[in-house]
């Protein structure tokens, strides 16, 4: 079985939870301190082996593309300042993997975004990332999920356990445990209503495909109407036999697809910031909260 070589990031979506602030900016692109969310997201990727990742983007998502290139005149204005610390920086980011950028054209679904580059995907196992999903991790959430893959070559999600209450909000899955932290999913359930979830495991934005999800999603049937998603494979893929596993990552994930947990997600990155850690764990014991 092939290696995973290359990871598909799905940034597509309009972020109408931050606006006005996504009005003229991506969501992916809002800060955590002084990196954007979609850079944690990347080096996650780069520091689990990959070297290639391919953007799915939608309109206005272009400060994405300029992010990852290279910035001449921003370096060459910051050297002359004898700020070559920053411009070492700046030019980094653009050297982190090779990049592609997709645009998925019409808001379809995360089905669709990942059809639209399944021509670059060929017959490989491929890591997917959600642009909202930051993990805090010791060793990278993604790696974690490589490493499921590397032992039994075939499609990985990564799962967490939610309180009961919220279950309905969430993917949830149900299957049997074969390890420490892994399960043989079985039974997969889309926003489940209180009380009927099978489990109270749900998937994240972290996936390992292999292509025969592709394959599914293809020879799938659309809706006549609305967005198509890739849990119409998964479903697909188990109910046939496929073996589908899931494991419970170590780590802290923060959603960054929404207002409180991307606030607490900037607490977190200050408090690891070399730069404002000291002052910011101060400021925080001051509050009378």
């Amino acid at each position: 079985m092939d290696k995973v070589k290359k990871a598909i990031l799905l940034v597509a979506g309009f972020g109408t939870r931050f606006l006005p602030a996504t009005k003229a900016q991506p969501k992916e692109m809002l800060p955590l301190v002084d990196k954007p969310v979609i850079q944690y997201l990347v080096e996650e990727a780069v520091a689990s082996g990959i070297k290639e990742i391919i953007f799915v983007t939608g309109k206005g998502k272009r400060a994405i593309e300029d992010h990852f290139d290279f910035a001449g005149e921003l370096e060459a204005f910051l050297e002359k300042k004898g700020k070559k610390h920053l411009a070492d920086e700046v030019h980094r980011i653009a050297t982190l993997a090779s990049f592609t950028f997709v645009r998925q054209k019409e808001p379809l679904g995360t089905g669709d975004a990942l059809l639209q580059v399944r021509h670059l995907i060929g017959q490989e196992p491929v890591a997917i990332l959600y642009g909202d999903d930051v993990v805090i991790s010791e060793k990278p959430c993604l790696k974690q999920l490589l490493e499921v893959y590397e032992q039994y070559h075939a499609p990985v999600l990564a799962l967490e356990r939610a309180p009961k209450k919220e279950l309905s909000r969430y993917g949830v899955v149900a299957g049997i445990q074969v390890g420490k932290g892994l399960y043989k999913i079985n039974q997969l359930v889309e926003k489940p209503k209180l009380g009927k979830a099978p489990s109270n495991l749900i998937r994240i934005g972290k996936y390992i495909f292999t292509p025969e999800i592709f394959d599914i999603l293809a020879a799938a049937k659309r809706p006549v109407q609305g967005e198509f998603y890739d849990i119409v494979a998964l479903e697909h893929y188990v109910k046939g036999g496929g073996d589908l596993y899931g494991y419970e990552y170590e780590g802290e994930r923060y959603d960054c697809g929404e207002k409180l947990g991307f606030l607490k997600a900037t607490v977190q990155a200050g408090l690891r910031h070399a730069e404002i850690e000291k002052e910011f764990k101060n400021y925080l014991r001051k509050l009378e909260i």
